[in-house]
């Protein structure tokens, strides 16, 4: 008798372990709006703290050479959820208001994926890649949503937008519960989104689930919430991060409290660089080059850091490139999940992730686009070289800064012949070395010509063959 309870001890042990072991793990991705290169502790933030992103970086991996596929809203948050560049997909930009595209239903979502393994999926944050009813996230893999579906400029409130755009919504699942967010409304949407994410951690911690928490804020206008007003040396934008960091510290304790750190992929990334119009009212790329709206790597490459104890290593760094639309099938290869029917762009960059020694990026390079289908950049694919390709692109320098909310006047420069940067020796783009380095030109040059061939370009004038159409309302 006592060797049959024993062994029915041995069995009640044994048994939650071996189910911990199999069960697939979590993940939860934040992502931010316009915080810059050096808007992290860890990455030179000057001005406030961000002790929880420190921690963060401490248990997990620094990826300091970390770029979005567009430098812009929209275009950037359909890289990351699809695994394509956007204008495969036909989304550029940053979508307006009541706009007639969005999303598309032929195209499979990061939350779709994972739903058809299991997964209960939520969001709470900012959507932008449509607001009718049928672009929203319920109709695109996730089980539950609460957020704005644009960007908080959109808003006739915005007291510098000369714009006259319609009233700013609240919207959880597809119902607008709130039709005309204020001021105050914005100063506790942060908190607000934070809540949605630890309740549906502590609502899902028994099956496998994907979050994903995508914060309106530091993109202007700024708002914050009282207990974090006037806390930081940096005035306003510092006090905003702070109150993210803050956000983040939230979602990772919950995942602790709960037993769950040691099965939860967490990805911390920014939608784009800063947009340095808006001067003490914008982040920082230093020392990166010009900021959000650019090609130039102030514009494309991002703070990120992942963690995931005993699968990522901790207290590292990666310097080789990666790109957000690498997240998709990297995940999908972690859990076992189908890819999407249609032709994404990312691969998969595990072994940049976990730290294999010697891991190489598996892409021959990268592109990247901005404007109307404006083929500005290639990059090698380890990340060294790049090529900026004849385009016009806007810059504040020798322009007065915005202060206050109130933005300074970009000026454009047209870049008049193609410059390659040697990046891993000049970070800040200041030294083009296309004359000493003929055949690396030859190199990104064939990749751009295949890539328009691909994708299309409207500077050279060139059709892509392999695009879709966005989803689009009747």
């Amino acid at each position: 008798m006592k060797s049959k309870l024993w062994m029915l001890v041995f069995l009640g042990v044994l048994m939650p372990l071996a189910q911990a072991a199999d069960r697939l793990p979590n993940v939860v991705i934040i992502f931010t709006d316009d915080q810059g290169y050096a808007d992290v502790g860890s990455f030179g933030a000057q001005g406030f703290e961000t002790p929880n992103l420190d921690r963060m970086a401490q248990k997990g991996r620094r990826f300091t050479n970390f770029h979005v596929a567009q430098p812009v809203c929209s275009a950037s948050r359909t890289a990351l959820l699809t695994g394509c560049y956007p204008n495969r997909v036909g989304i550029g930009g940053a979508l307006g208001p009541s706009s007639k595209i969005g999303i598309s239903d032929e195209e499979t979502t990061l939350a779709q994926m994972l739903k058809a393994k299991g997964y209960a999926t939520g969001m709470a944050g900012k959507w932008h890649l449509g607001d009718a009813p049928q672009f929203l996230p319920t109709r695109h893999g996730f089980d539950e949503y609460f957020g704005i579906p644009y960007s908080h400029d959109m808003w006739p409130r915005h007291p510098e937008n000369p714009k006259a755009y319609p009233l700013l919504p609240l919207i959880e699942g597809e119902t607008v519960i709130h039709k005309d967010l204020q001021p105050a409304d914005l100063e506790t949407i942060t908190a607000r989104y934070t809540q949605r994410a630890v309740s549906f951690i502590e609502r899902n911690k028994e099956r496998p689930f994907f979050f994903y928490l995508a914060h309106n804020l530091p993109h202007v206008p700024l708002f914050v919430g009282e207990k974090f007003k006037g806390k930081s040396k940096r005035g306003l934008y510092g006090d905003v991060i702070e109150e993210i960091d803050w956000s983040v510290g939230e979602v990772l304790r919950a995942l602790q409290r709960n037993n769950l750190e040691e099965n939860t992929l967490v990805v911390f990334a920014s939608d784009n660089g800063p947009w340095l119009s808006y001067g003490n009212h914008s982040g920082s790329a230093f020392p990166l080059r010009e900021g959000k709206g650019t090609s130039w790597e102030g514009g494309t490459r991002v703070p990120c850091l992942m963690q995931w104890p005993g699968k990522i290593p901790a207290n590292s760094a990666c310097k080789t490139m990666a790109m957000t639309l690498d997240l998709l099938p990297t995940i999908a290869k972690l859990v076992g999940a189908e890819s999407p029917k249609n032709k994404i762009d990312g691969l998969d960059i595990w072994p940049l992730l976990s730290g294999v020694p010697n891991a190489q990026n598996p892409h021959e390079a990268y592109a990247f686009y901005y404007a109307n289908n404006e083929l500005q950049a290639v990059t090698s694919g380890e990340g060294r070289w790049k090529l900026l390709l004849p385009h016009t692109y806007r810059t504040m320098k020798d322009r007065a800064p915005g202060k206050d909310g109130v933005p300074g006047q970009y000026r454009n420069i047209k870049l008049e012949k193609a410059e390659l940067y040697d990046l891993e020796n000049d970070i800040e783009e200041l030294h083009d070395v296309a004359a000493a380095h003929p055949e690396i030109v030859a190199q990104l040059q064939a990749f751009a010509a295949k890539t328009r061939s691909d994708l299309g370009d409207s500077l050279t004038q060139i059709k892509g063959s392999s695009t879709r159409p966005p989803g689009r309302l009747p």
